[in-house]
């Protein structure tokens, strides 16, 4: 592969490879050396880091307090070309055991299942920006908390130069790409689109019947019902937010049905009843993704991950 490791077939088998590497292999110091920039920026909705020893450091943390961690790659959805840069939507289902005090917390001894989706854009075999999402919620529910109390207890040590993860404290890196023109991800921004300017009417004629799609805090849901109230719960929370599409593809690859990958954001006020209870007025900036898989009766799989704690949080600093 051009620009890249040649141990590896193509982009996607670059990027589930070196995760492997990294996290089960344990491939820390020289192999993040060998993959990450110097100066990789790394944005989660809890907050912003820069530099590869920050995210070696984040990523020997979280294997302190999750040592049998398995990452199990179920997707990479992804644009653009070895000469300028490939930006990869890689979709991610965790294991993991809470076997020793850290971020969640005293060491639970439970195991843990959730998802996470990171954007990462690679050129010449390092990774220098990065998007990534990881479903808190579903953690901190199965260790055996409340995610709004969770939040409540960490209020008093961030850090406001770089937590939690808001426009303003944002910086540009090196990928400036949208994405690609593929009409799934054009057809998948468009659906997002409508949803958020209130057009639910679009879930039952654009959704599969059947529909399975998974959402923050671990859930499955089926049926365009359940998208619905997901979709409606989050938009009545924050009803005058701007709604942005900032990175969309689209993609058909043999033996799979056609995907889609789209990186989007809410920014505004805490001003509606909906899934984050009654109204505060707080300044809140929701970080999403969301994937999909494409049928003959419409989008017949979804995955949307946003950060619940980091929600709470942002409400939590104007209420107190």
């Amino acid at each position: 592969m051009r620009g890249f490791d040649n141990r590896f077939t193509d982009f996607p088998d670059y990027i589930l490879g070196i995760t492997q590497e990294i996290w089960e292999n344990r491939g820390l110091g020289a192999r993040m050396r060998d993959y990450y920039h110097p100066e990789v920026i790394v944005r989660m909705p809890s907050g912003i880091s820069f530099g590869e020893p920050g995210s070696t450091a984040a990523t020997m943390s979280t294997l302190v307090e999750f040592p049998d961690r398995v990452l199990l790659g179920e997707d990479v959805i992804w644009s653009g070309t070895p000469e300028v840069g490939m930006l990869s939507s890689h979709r991610i289902l965790s294991t993991a055991t809470h076997t020793r005090d850290g971020m969640f917390g005293p060491a639970t001894g439970r195991k843990v299942k959730y998802r996470a989706i990171a954007d990462c854009y690679a050129k010449n075999n390092m990774i220098s920006d990065e998007w990534l999402i990881r479903d808190n919620g579903a953690v901190i529910r199965q260790l055996g908390f409340d995610v709004k109390d969770w939040a409540a207890e960490r209020l008093a040590g961030l850090d406001p130069d770089t937590q939690p993860f808001r426009p303003e404290i944002d910086t540009q890196g090196p990928y400036t790409g949208r994405g690609n023109d593929n009409q799934w991800g054009q057809a998948f921004g468009m659906l997002l689109t409508r949803v958020m300017q209130a057009e639910f009417s679009v879930i039952p004629d654009q959704y599969d019947r059947a529909v399975q799609a998974d959402y923050p805090g671990g859930v499955t849901e089926h049926g365009t019902a359940d998208v619905d109230a997901f979709w409606l719960g989050l938009r009545a929370s924050f009803p005058s937010a701007d709604f942005e599409i900032h990175h969309q593809i689209g993609l058909e690859d043999p033996k799979m049905p056609p995907r889609a990958a789209v990186r989007w954001s809410l920014t505004g006020k805490h001003d509606g009843w909906g899934t984050f209870g009654a109204p505060t007025g707080a300044d809140v900036h929701v970080m999403g993704i969301s994937h999909a898989e494409f049928g003959p009766r419409g989008l017949r799989r979804e995955w949307t991950l946003f950060d619940e704690a980091a929600i709470w949080t942002q409400i939590l600093q104007k209420t107190g």
